[in-house]
């Protein structure tokens, strides 16, 4: 064989290579790119990830069965509203069928970039259906969960998607996130691919069966899952205005200088407790975070790093749990299972509640002893200090009166954004986790 014919066969051999890999993406929808270099050279998790990757933009932890839906949602359409950390080139979803008692069938789902903040109107052009395994229905199974094909659709960050899912027939206890402080809707029969809104005359303060959703991004590294109880959750926040810590954290990821292009996953269940277990059909207590940590934060999509924020409700809560110790060993058993998969752990000291109708000086006793051991080093990785942050300096049992929402416990707007600014960027960018 001559030279020159062997170049041309080898040349036309990598054409053929270069062509499959590049239609093995375009099967996907990807806008911003191709699957990039395998080179394994570091990155500075604050450039561009220039090859594209799935992570996190959206998340709520399923929380428990919703009462008073034995039937589910038959004949209706839910229409999630969601909120975006980070953006990209194409989007998928999670459901959850977690509490129910029997297959959930979901014979129509579609996402559209909201209109409007807040609004079930789906903006011009930007409905999609949703498949799954190239299907147009789905069946859950009970205790069971499913993620979505792609679709092609351009997902900004801090924006609102609409997420419909309709089920044609019963399916048992609804799982759901009873605490969404965002205003959802509900329709009477499949109008899950309606742009208009007209239909959506049922408002709701619930997230029901969607648990994630991912987009393919050509700028983010990863996620950033922060996982806790109801000041996590965002239960004092405005409704509607997005002012979680974490959609504060969000902000600060997306647009400072040097900061780690992160989306950021909120896991927050309201009552949530470090070691105990709540009833799966108790709307506000979830299961705890030591067994709930691997399926809600240490697995989602993209993950680089967990922040924790945990204890209060081992406090407060029957059966009480009054050891300083045996608390800090049910954080470090988090910080063991994330190391596990090469997570580090970011972990806040207890928040004060002086002035709460469940406050006494037994209880903050505990808290005080819980803190100074996280303030030691001997528990997380990194601290953040919510309670420095919050506290009034002039009675530090309480919360500043600015950053408190009235009850003394929960903290304000204000509050929340405080506890975002405090968290060090810095320590969300390091990498294998160190030994403790």
């Amino acid at each position: 064989m001559k030279k020159s014919v062997g170049y041309s066969l080898l040349a036309g051999l990598a054409a053929v290579v270069v062509l499959i890999s590049t239609a093995i993406f375009v099967g996907f929808g990807g806008d911003d790119g191709g699957l990039g270099s395998s080179s394994h050279k570091p990155r500075d998790p604050a450039a561009p990830a220039v090859s594209g990757q799935w992570v996190g933009t959206w998340s709520a932890a399923a929380a428990a069965a919703e009462p008073g839906t034995l039937n589910g949602y038959a004949g209706m359409s839910i229409r999630n509203v969601v909120h975006t950390s980070v953006g990209g080139s194409g989007v998928r979803i999670q459901l959850s069928n977690l509490y129910g008692t029997r297959p959930l069938v979901v014979s129509h789902a579609t996402l559209a970039l909201a209109a409007a903040p807040s609004n079930p109107t789906a903006a011009s052009g930007t409905m999609r259906r949703l498949s799954f395994g190239s299907k147009p229905a789905v069946t859950i199974p009970a205790g069971g969960a499913v993620t979505s094909d792609p679709t092609r659709l351009k997902v900004p960050g801090d924006a609102d998607l609409l997420v419909t899912t309709y089920s044609p027939s019963p399916s048992g206890p609804a799982t759901y996130h009873p605490y969404a402080r965002q205003t959802s809707y509900l329709a009477r029969g499949d109008r899950a691919e309606d742009a208009t809104g007209a239909a959506y005359t049922e408002q709701s303060p619930y997230w029901r069966y969607l648990t994630g959703v991912d987009v393919w991004s050509t700028q983010a590294r990863g996620s950033v899952v922060a996982i806790g109880d109801s000041i996590t959750d965002g239960i004092t926040s405005t409704a509607g205005a997005n002012h979680r810590w974490t959609d504060f954290l969000a902000a600060r990821l997306r647009t400072e200088p040097g900061a780690p292009r992160y989306g950021v996953l909120n896991q927050g269940i309201s009552g949530n407790r470090l070691l105990v277990n709540g009833s799966k059909f108790s709307p506000n207590n979830g299961p705890s975070v030591l067994s709930r940590l691997e399926r809600d934060a240490l697995s989602r999509t993209g993950v680089k790093a967990v922040i924790v924020e945990i204890g209060l409700n081992d406090l407060f809560k029957t059966p009480r749990q009054l050891d300083p110790q045996k608390i800090a060993e049910g954080m470090r058993q988090v910080v063991r299972e994330a190391h596990a998969r090469g997570l580090r752990v970011t972990g806040s000291t207890l928040t004060p509640f002086g002035g709460h109708r469940g406050y006494s000086n037994l209880l903050n006793s505990v808290r005080e002893q819980v803190n100074r051991i996280i303030r030691s080093g001997a528990v997380y990785d990194e601290v953040v200090d919510f309670d420095k942050a919050l506290r009034d300096p002039s009675a530090p049992v309480r919360l500043r009166p600015s950053y408190d929402s009235g009850d003394h416990l929960h903290p304000s707007d204000e509050g929340f954004r405080a506890m975002a600014h405090a968290v060090n960027l810095a320590h969300l960018k390091l990498g294998a986790p160190a030994s403790l």
